[in-house]
C-alpha cells in the first residue's frame, strides 16, 4: 500500500509550505549553531514574505479587499487563523465582552498590525489618524500552519507544520479585483485545503490537499512528486513561482524558470527555514484516537497480507529516498473531475510513497485528496489491489494507520 500526499505550494496563501524543507547538508553539527539556526528559520517560516507584496498587494491589491470587506468573522470563515499569544491582554478581553467587533474590517488591520493572523504579513500606517493597511504579503505559515483553538474557533496557539486545511486558499485569491472572471472561477472551484501549486504556470487545474510540514528529517523526496532532493528545493518553488517573493527558481524538466524583482530574498533564508521545518516532528496520535487492539491487528496486516510494508518501509513508512513509483503504482489515479494527471504535470512525472507518521491529523488522504478517511483509503487499496481483505480487517488496518 502506498498512501500520497501533496505537496507543498501557495500563490498567495501558500506556502507552505508551502512550505516544504538533505538536511544534514545544511545543519551544524553544534547543538548552539543549530539552535540559532532553527529559531531564525522560525522567524522566517511564520513571519518573512521574501519581498512577495509585490504580488499581493502591487498586482493583485488584495490590501484593498482586507482593510474594506474582510472583518475577522469572514476571515476566520475562509480559515484564517489568529494566533492568540500575540493578543494583548486588553484585546482578549475586547473579545470576550464584545466590545470589539468582529464584523469590522478595521478590527481585522488591527490583528495585521499585531501579527496576530497567521501566514500574513502586513504593513499598517496612519493616514489622516486612521490606521490603514497599505501593503500586505503571505508567509509559508499561511498554509502550513494552524492553531490549537484554545481561545476560539480559529482562534489559539499556533501548531506549526500543521497544513491549514481549513484554508480556502482559492476563494481568498478570488477576492482579487484584478483578476478575471474566468480566472476567479479556477480559484473558487478549489474548495478548502486544497491548492495547486502548478495552475499559474502551465494554465491545467487539478488542485491538490495542501500537506503537512512536519515529520520530514531524514525523507529527501519531500514532495509527492519527489521533483527535489531536499525542502530547499521546493521552498524555493514556492516563495518565488507562487509566493511571488523575490528571487529565482529554474527548472529544465518542467520548463519554468522565473525571476521576481532585482533583490533575492529568497535564497539567503532557505537553509534557516528548512533547518525549522525539519526540526518540526510529527504529531503523536491523541489517546484514545484509535482502538488499540484493532490497529495492533492492523499492524500485522500492514506487514503482512495488506502488502503496505512494501513501499511504506522503515521507521518512517516510506522508500522515498531510494526511488518513486510510476503513477501506475498509484491508486489515487486518475484525478477527480477529468484533470490531467498530477504526476504528468511535474518534473520527475512520478510520485514518491508518503511517509506515514501523523497521519491521523490531515486528512482527506491521496495528493488529491481523492479519500475522506483512513477507512476510505484502505477500502481503495482493497479493491485496486485485490487484497482481499475482510471488512474487519479494512478496519483493523485503518485503525494501525490511523496509531502512527
Amino acid at each position: 500500500m502506498k498512501l500520497e500526499t501533496h505537496p507543498k505550494a501557495l500563490l498567495g496563501i501558500l506556502v507552505a509550505t508551502l512550505a516544504a524543507c538533505s538536511h544534514n547538508s545544511t545543519q551544524s553539527t553544534d547543538p548552539a549553531v543549530d539552535a540559532a539556526m532553527i529559531e531564525q528559520g522560525k522567524n522566517i517560516f511564520r513571519f518573512d514574505s521574501f519581498g512577495d507584496e509585490t504580488q499581493w498587494t502591487d498586482t493583485l491589491r488584495m490590501h484593498e479587499v482586507i482593510r474594506s470587506a474582510v472583518d475577522p468573522t469572514t476571515a476566520l470563515a475562509v480559515g484564517l487563523k489568529v494566533d492568540s499569544e500575540a493578543l494583548p491582554a486588553a484585546v482578549v478581553q475586547g473579545i470576550r465582552n464584545g466590545s470589539i467587533s468582529l464584523k469590522s474590517p478595521a478590527t481585522t488591520v488591527a490583528l495585521l498590525k499585531l501579527n496576530a493572523v497567521v501566514g500574513l504579513k502586513g504593513t499598517v500606517e496612519s493616514v489622516n489618524g486612521v490606521d490603514t493597511l497599505t501593503r500586505v504579503g503571505v508567509t509559508c505559515a499561511l498554509c502550513h500552519s494552524t492553531v490549537d483553538d484554545s481561545f476560539a474557533p480559529g482562534i489559539g496557539k499556533r501548531l506549526d507544520g500543521w497544513a491549514n486545511r481549513d484554508l480556502d486558499p482559492g476563494a481568498i485569491i478570488a477576492l482579487s479585483p484584478a483578476l478575471s472572471a474566468a480566472t476567479k472561477a479556477v480559484y473558487n472551484s478549489w474548495g478548502k485545503g486544497r491548492y495547486d501549486p502548478r495552475f499559474n504556470l502551465d494554465g491545467k487545474n487539478g488542485p491538490q490537499v495542501i500537506p503537512p510540514a512536519y515529520g520530514l528529517n531524514g525523507i529527501h523526496s519531500v514532495t509527492v512528486t519527489g521533483d527535489g532532493m531536499d525542502l530547499e528545493y521546493w521552498n524555493r518553488y514556492v516563495a518565488v513561482t507562487q509566493m511571488g517573493g523575490h528571487g529565482t527558481f529554474s527548472e529544465p524538466r518542467t520548463g519554468v524558470d522565473v525571476t521576481n524583482g532585482t533583490d533575492d530574498q529568497v535564497s539567503g533564508k532557505l537553509a534557516a527555514l528548512q533547518a525549522y521545518q525539519l526540526s518540526i516532528a510529527a504529531p503523536p496520535a491523541p489517546a484514545g484516537s484509535f482502538d488499540a487492539a484493532a490497529a495492533e491487528r492492523g499492524r500485522v496486516l500492514f506487514n503482512g497480507i495488506g502488502k503496505c510494508v512494501t513501499c511504506h518501509s522503515g521507521s518512517d513508512f516510506t522508500d522515498a529516498n531510494e526511488h518513486l513509483h510510476p503513477p501506475s503504482d498509484a491508486v489515487s489515479e486518475p484525478e477527480p473531475n477529468g484533470a490531467p494527471s498530477y504526476a504528468s504535470r511535474s518534473a520527475t512525472r512520478q510520485y514518491r510513497t508518503a511517509p506515514l507518521r501523523g497521519l491521523w491529523q490531515h486528512a482527506p488522504y491521496f495528493h488529491n485528496g481523492s479519500a475522506a478517511t483512513l477507512r476510505d483509503v484502505v477500502t481503495t487499496y482493497n479493491a485496486r489491489q485485490f487484497l482481499g481483505l475482510s471488512d474487519s480487517q479494512v478496519n483493523d488496518l485503518a485503525n494501525y494507520l490511523g496509531s502512527l
